[in-house]
């Protein structure tokens, strides 16, 4: 029985909530254009720039997403001291974002993903970015700042790309920091920290990172064979609870005493970019807003499948996911 009696009431709730996202803040660059012939120099596209646009991205997106929720991101990182790092700031102040958890340092370089598009697919990905681990010095900034902020949260989030933001160290301050507060730690993992996340309250990896992770194989389709895996994970982290996403399958989840395993929602799937930030900030709002683990599976499985219809890295859009909660009955 849920503790909400309405989609309204859970929403509301959100609106209550304060995350904090700990990760590797980026800028989603694209480029749309038209292809209509090769270049004569080399074997490849030549494409007629038609528009431009930039967004912010990786764990921004997540701060994107809490914030389409109708809750209030805190993002905490390190950025590069260049212009794709005034772009970040300028439109984090732009949708409102408090930018005190933002250290801006010139030893690193602002990742910037440029994507270039023509009929809606993807032609090229181009990467700019720093990804060695921070260093003492940048290190004990974040540390300083996220811990400042950490007590007026109600959750934590760390969104991991392997970009170095994230370690074992930061890791480790942050959740012993958290729990002395009570406040849950939510973690989309990545594979360079993979079992460093110690302790945390929700564990939510991909089934390729799943595999990768602990270096098993686990069949989608097999619900002891998932089961078997994720408690393999759980008994790895002392973690409270574990969700894999799994695509075409939906999820699974598993806490202390429980398995579920979510269908997924038929769609109609234009691109996936985005859909695990939308799928960890779903997930860390409905934990911290004290639904059961089941719900937490079946909502975050919902809007994740809802912003996989469109095109590049988008948000969730709040009217959407609570018209699709409705009509599903997850309360």
């Amino acid at each position: 029985m849920s503790k909400f009696t309405s989609t309204e009431a859970l929403f509301k709730a959100f609106h209550e909530l304060k995350v904090l996202v700990i990760g590797d803040m980026m800028v989603d660059s694209y480029v749309w254009g038209n292809v209509s012939r090769q270049s004569p120099e080399a074997p490849v596209p030549v494409v007629l720039i038609e528009k431009r646009e930039r967004r912010l991205g990786g764990a921004a997106n997540v701060a994107l997403n809490i914030l389409a929720l109708g809750a209030s991101p805190v993002p905490c990182a390190i950025i590069g001291d260049d212009a794709g790092g005034d772009f970040f700031l300028n439109r984090l102040a732009e949708k409102g974002i408090p930018e005190e958890g933002i250290v801006k340092s010139a030893e690193r370089e602002t990742t910037v993903k440029e994507r270039v598009l023509s009929d809606g697919k993807h032609v090229l990905r181009v990467d700019s970015e720093t990804d060695h681990d921070i260093t003492v010095n940048e290190r004990t900034q974040l540390l300083e700042r996220a811990k400042r902020l950490l007590p007026d949260c109600q959750v934590v989030i760390f969104q991991d790309y392997d970009k170095g933001v994230i370690n074992a160290t930061v890791i480790k301050e942050i959740v012993v920091e958290a729990k002395q507060l009570n406040i849950p730690v939510v973690v989309d993992p990545k594979k360079r920290n993979f079992l460093n996340y110690q302790g945390v309250t929700l564990f939510k990896p991909n089934l390729k990172e799943l595999k990768e992770g602990l270096e098993i194989d686990v069949d989608p389709s097999d619900a002891e064979s998932l089961a078997t895996g994720v408690k393999q994970l759980k008994d790895a982290l002392s973690c409270t609870q574990v969700m894999v996403t799994l695509s075409e399958n939906g999820v699974f989840i598993q806490d202390e005493s429980t398995s579920h395993q979510i269908a997924a929602h038929t769609r109609n799937i234009v691109d996936v970019s985005g859909a695990g930030d939308t799928v960890v900030s779903i997930a860390a709002l409905a934990l911290a807003a004290g639904l059961s683990t089941e719900q937490v599976a079946a909502i975050s499985n919902l809007g994740g499948g809802l912003v996989c219809e469109h095109v590049g890295v988008v948000p969730i859009d709040r009217k959407d996911l609570q018209r699709e909660v409705e009509r599903n009955k997850l309360l």
